[in-house]
Formats: structure tokens, sequence, C-alpha cells
């Protein structure tokens, strides 16, 4: 098909190629729209073959949708965001959405995020690693983009929100290392307004009393980063009494706890102290870190959301709600020891 260099195919040329009417080819590209079958795939191999591609944004003045999902995320600097983006935006695209990323590099930022992608009228926003302030949750709402919260709820707890069940996640921690003879628990504590950090202290703490523990030590380290890890490790000098189990907030920050702990102050991990992370990044793994960790539900989170997108992105009604999912198991490697002979 001849046309200038570096010129835009259009339906019109696809249609004056095939000799059909600008209408027939372009309902070719609706799977809902009444054309013979034979037709539309003629259309659909010649578009192939052309290179033609039909326009989205011409598309969606006809739909009224974008097939965009806004994702709102201001933590990239914990490695378990990044993987959870990659492989989320994987199984959007092979659902048909689109995925437009604003980044916000602190939580006070995330509203100038919100406001970018409502320019591009997505379908519905998917927040990852922050909190989104009722009002901006509201101004998604009002512009037909419904909101879902990824590993965090809202601050007010409406919305639509897909979570581990931290509490239970943070039970199990505790249940771990009271069975292996720990006595002296610590919970090193994160951004202190993320449901996560609430929600993994709750279970954490909660359940060593109900074992009959003393209430653990709380360090609040600040935020989910090795940085902060770290220093939190240095400070554990500082404890009334030395903590013999720690609960991290995040597997980052308990890499950055070990080291701080190891390095900073010379004691050892497990010998001197046992210590669990959460999540199960792929770093946990590593075999200079083999960090014992509660998994995330990863899978199970994933396809939920997928679920919940497909349907608001179909406008199919759905009440608001919170799916709590069970936490994934508690991964043994490293770095906790059985103190149990210590007690005997």
């Amino acid at each position: 098909m001849p046309r200038a260099k570096g010129s835009r195919l259009t339906v019109k040329d696809l249609a004056r190629d095939l000799g059909m009417s600008v209408s027939t080819v372009s309902r070719a590209f609706y799977p809902d729209a009444a054309i013979a079958e034979v037709t539309r795939q003629t259309v659909l191999k010649r578009a192939s073959e052309i290179g033609y591609r039909p326009n989205p944004f011409a598309k969606s003045l006809i739909t009224k949708k974008t097939q965009i999902v806004g994702m709102v995320v201001s933590d990239l600097t914990n490695p378990f965001y990044p993987e959870v983006m990659t492989r989320l935006t994987s199984l959007l695209q092979k659902q048909g959405m689109n995925v437009m990323l604003a980044s916000a590099e602190h939580p006070d930022g995330i509203d100038e995020a919100v406001d970018l992608l409502l320019m591009y009228q997505p379908d519905l926003m998917i927040v990852l690693a922050t909190n989104l302030k009722s009002h901006a949750r509201e101004r998604c709402e009002a512009a037909g983009a419904p909101v879902i919260f990824f590993n965090r709820l809202s601050a007010d707890g409406l919305g639509f929100g897909v979570s581990c069940d931290n509490i239970k996640g943070g039970m199990n921690a505790a249940n771990h290392l009271v069975d292996l003879g720990h006595r002296e628990l610590l919970y090193v504590s994160a951004f202190p307004d993320a449901s996560t950090n609430i929600e993994r202290r709750q279970g954490f703490c909660d359940q060593a009393v109900a074992r009959g523990l003393n209430p653990p030590q709380v360090y609040e380290a600040g935020w989910f980063t090795y940085e902060a890890g770290y220093e939190a490790g240095l400070a554990v000098k500082d404890l009334p009494r030395r903590p013999d189990g720690v609960l991290c907030a995040n597997d980052i920050v308990a890499i950055g706890f070990i080291e701080g702990v190891q390095e900073g102050i010379g004691l050892k991990v497990p010998k001197d102290m046992s210590v669990i992370g959460y999540d199960d990044i792929a770093m946990a793994a590593w075999p200079s870190h083999r960090l014992t960790t509660i998994a995330q539900p990863l899978e199970e989170m994933m396809d939920a959301t997928v679920r919940l997108a497909r349907d608001l992105a179909s406008s199919i009604g759905h009440e608001q709600h919170i799916l709590h999912i069970p936490p994934g198991p508690l991964v043994e490697r490293s770095t906790v020891a059985d103190r149990r002979k210590h007690h005997d």
C-alpha cells in the first residue's frame, strides 16, 4: 500500500485497500460489533499484513473506556514493589489493559501523582505502597476511576483493597519465635501510618502476650528502607533489654537490621539474636542473607487484583470491599535459632 514515508496508516487507508466502507472495517476491531465473522477475519488479516493498528484514543471516544490503569507508587526503593509492578503490569496487559505509572518520591507528593494520571482519564487506579487521602480517592471516583489499594488499606477504610492478612502474619512470626524458645521479643516498626506496619505490629505483639511473654519492645525505624533497618540494628545496644527474637516490618528493613547488629555492635545472627522479615522478596533468598521471613501470598493477591480491575474497567458493579488473603508460609532459612535448650 503506497503512502508517504513516515505517515500513519489510518482506518480510511485500510478500508480503501480492502474496498470496504470505513464503518465495516471499524466494526471488525470491536469483538461485540455486528459483522460477519469471515469479514472480520479478512479485515484483521489484512491489517496485520500492512501493520495497521486501531487508534486507542479514537476507540475510547466510542467506548468511553481508555483501557488505561493508573498505577500510583511512592516506595520504589523497597524491592518488593518493583517485583509486584513488573508482574502485575504483565497480568493487566494480558487482559488488554495498559498501565500508566506515576511515582511520588514522598507520600506528600501522592496528590500530584493522582492529578497527573487523571488527566489521561484512566478506567481505574491501583495504589501501591502508599496511603491515599480520602479527598484524593473521592476525586478519582468522581472522575469515574475507582481505586484499588494493593497491599495497603485506605486511611478511612473505604474503597477497594487487596491485602495480605498482616495480623495473622505477625501472629505466625510470634508463634514461631516463642515455639523455638525466644523470650524477649522486639518489633522493628517502619512507616507508622502504613496499614501493613500497623497490622504486623498488632498481630506480633498481641500474640506474644497471649503466649505468656511480656509485651515486645518496639523500635520506630521510620521507613521501609535498608538504611532505617541498619540504624535500628545499631540502636539495639540502647534498648532497656536485649531482644533474642525480632520481627522487622519487611525484608529490606530486616536485612539492614541484621547488618547493623552484626557490623555495628558485634552481635551475631542467629547466635545472639534471631530475626524474621516479611514479604519474601527475591533478595531474602540470596546466599548472603538467607533471611527467614513471612511470605506474601503474591500470586493470590495479584490474581484477585486483576479480576477486580477487569470487572471495574468493564463497569461490572461491585460493592466497595477489602479482601484479606491469608499470609503465605513462614519460610525458614538461616536467621532464626532454636533456643529451647537454653530454657530447659
